[in-house]
């Protein structure tokens, strides 16, 4: 039976509670909500969010594995906000917060009137305009510095140690990163942040000029960039959510994953040709584009959170048992619990494909300048995939997106082995792609609506986690299969671990939550706020 509403929910005029279930881990499910006049509607109107497994941290040191289907290099997604009236924390007093003033207008109506265009959203904009300058700022120094170790070094070993640097700083900070962002200003955090990383790569671009590039301090400005890129990926999330209303949710997401392949299509050549022109030059276009960043993070005028009630409580607990509530959190809720695993695991055989689709088409002939125009037409897949993403989010169910998904995959691996030649490859890799982004846009968009803002720092940043403690073992795996079985029988080999990762989609009990729509779901809650 749904519980009764609180006060705060019978205190406000055209607002409903939530419907909720009780469960025994501390959770309150979704509950599924009967139509409107057959039963009471105590769906209660608000959006939470966290980002879902393929979200990376913005580091310059290494280059994204494009091609990876499953390998987006979204900093997360876009979140909804709608008003809501919160259950106060004191008997007797009604706190609304400043999620009750936000883009989505107030009462039924921001329900029920067609959602006005993102592009009207001067937050959006803004924000959009900066971390896509950010995001190909990233692609062309992603590429800068292989380059530049190889150029000066020769050293694959050398490139591979400043590429890890940054990587594993960044998961060093990414769970107090996420407990951060749940006790202090996430503007803060996203204004500075960039500032930081900036500095760091303005330092690699003063040392490239000055003809010093010294493995210890380009190792030691990764470290940097990575840490810094740690802390803000846990505010990235729970700050953009309260940029879009949750009926845009789709879209925005969807953007936003474009917007970064897009990035990743045109790094490449230009930064080639930047580095071709003068070879400090990219690391400082990718300093300025962290500015970018900042800039539109401080022009951002909404609250971004948290609420001071959430920082007043949150400074009674430690950063470690903030971190423990975001496991415990993920740990206590099927669907999420789920869905870190199956996506780590997906994620690392992406990583693995990746590396096995460029050994691919140098196998079939294609040298240097095939692999590039062939990763392109990879790309492209994806920047189509998210072009689509929303429509398919809004007319096929959630299930059958994500389990299409998987099998496009298996059936891309068969293929990419036996296929004769480098474009075919590229086509077949393209619709891989294709398949991928709207399974990337609906996972997320059940993720943001379930997890509660006060929550969603740490959330995301266990989900982070997770991917990112498993993925670097993807290309490792690669080089095991292809010393074994050869380069297409390592592609092949990848099904034995992807063929029970898209059977388990079909048989778990945890994607119960994808049969509710996601207009008729209404966030988890903590067992301390359940009673």
């Amino acid at each position: 039976m749904p519980a009764a509403p609180s006060s705060s929910d019978r205190g406000h005029r055209g607002r409903r509670p939530r419907a909720h279930s009780p469960s025994t881990d501390g959770l309150h499910r979704p509950a599924v909500l009967p139509p409107p006049g057959q039963g009471p509607d105590r769906r209660r109107t608000s959006a939470r969010g966290a980002p879902w497994i393929s979200s990376r941290p913005r580091t310059a040191y290494g280059p994204p594995l494009a091609t990876s289907p499953t390998a987006c290099t979204a900093e997360g997604p876009s979140r909804a906000l709608i008003p809501t009236a919160r259950r106060p924390r004191h008997p007797g007093r009604t706190k609304v917060t400043s999620t009750d003033t936000g883009a989505a207008g107030s009462g039924a109506d921001s329900e029920t009137a067609p959602p006005p265009s993102l592009w009207r959203n001067s937050d959006y904009v803004g924000w959009w305009v900066g971390n896509t300058a950010s995001a190909l700022g990233t692609s062309i120094s992603a590429i800068s510095f292989p380059l530049l170790i190889l150029y000066t070094t020769g050293s694959v070993a050398k490139a591979g140690t400043l590429t890890a640097a940054g990587l594993v700083s960044a998961l060093v900070t990414t769970l107090w990163g996420g407990a951060l962002a749940d006790r202090v200003s996430r503007k803060a955090i996203l204004v500075i942040a960039p500032l930081v990383q900036g500095a760091a790569l303005a330092a690699v671009a003063a040392l490239v000029a000055a003809d010093r590039p010294q493995l210890p301090l380009l190792v030691a400005a990764a470290t940097v960039s990575g840490l810094a890129a740690g802390v803000a990926s846990g505010a990235t999330a729970p700050a953009l959510r309260r940029i879009a209303r949750k009926d845009q949710l789709a879209t925005a997401t969807a953007q936003e994953l474009g917007r970064d392949l897009g990035a990743q299509l045109l790094g490449g050549p230009v930064g080639g040709l930047l580095f071709s022109l003068a070879r400090w030059c990219p690391f400082g276009i990718d300093a300025l584009s962290f500015g970018a960043a900042s800039l539109g993070a401080a022009l951002i005028h909404r609250p971004l959170g948290p609420e001071r009630e959430d920082r007043v409580e949150n400074e009674r607990t430690t950063v470690r048992q903030d971190i423990a509530a975001g496991f415990r959190f993920v740990r206590g809720e099927p669907f999420l619990r789920f869905v870190v695993m199956w996506g780590a695991l997906l994620n690392t055989l992406g990583q693995a494909f990746a590396l096995l689709f460029i050994a691919l088409v140098k196998f079939r002939g294609g040298g240097p300048t095939t692999i590039g125009l062939v990763s392109a037409v990879a790309l492209v897949g994806g920047v189509v995939g998210s072009a689509i993403g929303p429509a398919v989010a809004r007319s096929v169910r959630a299930k059958t997106v994500i389990r299409t998904a998987a099998w496009a995959f298996a059936g891309a691996l068969v293929l990419v082995a036996v296929v004769p030649a480098p474009w075919e490859i590229g086509a077949v890799t393209f619709v891989a792609m294709l398949t991928m982004v709207p399974l990337n846009v609906m996972l997320q968009s059940y993720m943001v609506r379930l997890v509660p803002d006060e929550f969603s720092g740490r959330v995301s940043a266990v989900n982070r986690f997770g991917v990112q403690a498993l993925e670097w073992t993807g290309p490792l795996l690669a080089g095991l299969l292809v010393a074994l079985f050869g380069v297409p029988g390592g592609a092949v080999a990848l099904l034995v671990g992807l063929v029970p990762l898209a059977l388990a989609l079909h048989l778990t009990r945890s994607l119960a939550v994808l049969d509710t729509p996601l207009d008729e779901l209404s966030e988890l809650r903590p067992a301390h706020e359940a009673g």
